[in-house]
């Protein structure tokens, strides 16, 4: 540290014309003239000091206030969102409810469609059951009575002569006879 202190005194005495030296004097360097400098200085550069600082202030404080405005518009959307979600939800359980209760509705009606035609396809079963039941009888009956007459037929022809043919006429115009006298 000593070899740097004797380095900068020695500078200080070099007196060479345009030599560049530390003059370690205080007196002689005129602490009166860096003073005004100095006061010149904060004098002059305090008001752009002050005004570089009041313009980086209010930038500051315009930027806050942008952000401000911006976080209330973002509240603002955001519980507008919300706002819409609720209903959205409310209207997609609404949706929801309404559709299960619908589908229930046309299940209960689909299944009393069924029963009731089921009834019907029942009765019609039924009916067809009865009609051919009655046509099968009713074609009993026919074959019966054509044989039942095919057989008296033949038992007449093979007993029935011209006498009792003329006897059988007879007594049947006279019942005929006596019933139009009834009346």
């Amino acid at each position: 540290m000593k070899n740097i202190t004797d380095s900068f005194l020695s500078l200080a005495y070099w007196t060479s014309a345009g030599s560049f030296g530390f003059n370690t004097d205080i007196l002689a360097t005129n602490p009166i003239n860096l003073s005004v400098v100095l006061g010149v200085l904060i004098f002059f550069g305090k008001g752009v000091l002050s005004d570089l600082l009041d313009n980086r202030k209010q930038r500051i404080l315009k930027t806050i206030r942008n952000s401000e405005e911006l976080r209330e518009g973002a509240i603002q959307q955001l519980e507008k969102a919300r706002a819409r979600l609720r209903k959205v939800e409310k209207e997609a359980n609404q949706f929801r409810v309404n559709g299960y209760s619908e589908i229930e509705r046309d299940k209960l009606n689909l299944i009393n469609s069924i029963y009731t035609t089921l009834e019907q396809l029942e009765i019609y079963k039924n009916e067809t059951i009865r009609f051919e039941e009655q046509r099968a009888i009713n074609q009993v009956r026919q074959r019966v009575f054509q044989q039942a007459l095919q057989g008296a037929l033949g038992t007449l022809n093979s007993c029935l002569n011209n006498e009792l043919h003329l006897r059988t006429i007879s007594a049947n115009i006279g019942m005929f006879g006596a019933m139009k006298e009834i009346k």
